[in-house]
């Protein structure tokens, strides 16, 4: 089961392989960092929807550096992301934008009245 789930987020043998190496990556960070990178995944998985598996790996490799240099530091966790942990994870997946499943469906019904309307706007 859960084979077909990093599979259809993933895709690739090669993004197979990164994810299985970010999440062995998270899993040896201190206590309090592994929990709180283990909940950014969380959010950003159902928030972000990110259809592309280069993309999403990329993005948690990303998060994974960030949280391995913090730790590394000496950085706090509330450091790290500040009052608003929303806020951190949402501006945080901003940077891989081109990756969320509603930026192609944006295009798609742009594209579809397009076609209907008989010419593109200028």
């Amino acid at each position: 089961m859960a084979n077909g789930w990093i599979e259809q987020i993933t895709g690739s043998i090669e993004q197979k392989k990164r994810y299985r190496q970010y999440k062995a990556r998270a899993e040896q960070l201190p206590e309090n960092h592994r929990t709180a990178i283990a909940a950014l995944d969380r959010y950003l998985m159902y928030f972000g929807s990110i259809s592309k598996g280069d993309t999403l790996v990329t993005m948690l490799e990303d998060l994974a550096d960030l949280f391995e240099q913090s730790a590394a530091n000496g950085t706090p966790v509330r450091a790290i992301v500040g009052e608003d942990p929303v806020e951190f994870a949402e501006t945080f997946l901003q940077n891989y934008a081109e990756g969320q499943w509603i930026n192609k469906e944006r295009k798609r019904l742009v594209d579809a009245i397009d076609r209907v309307a008989g010419s593109k706007p200028v």
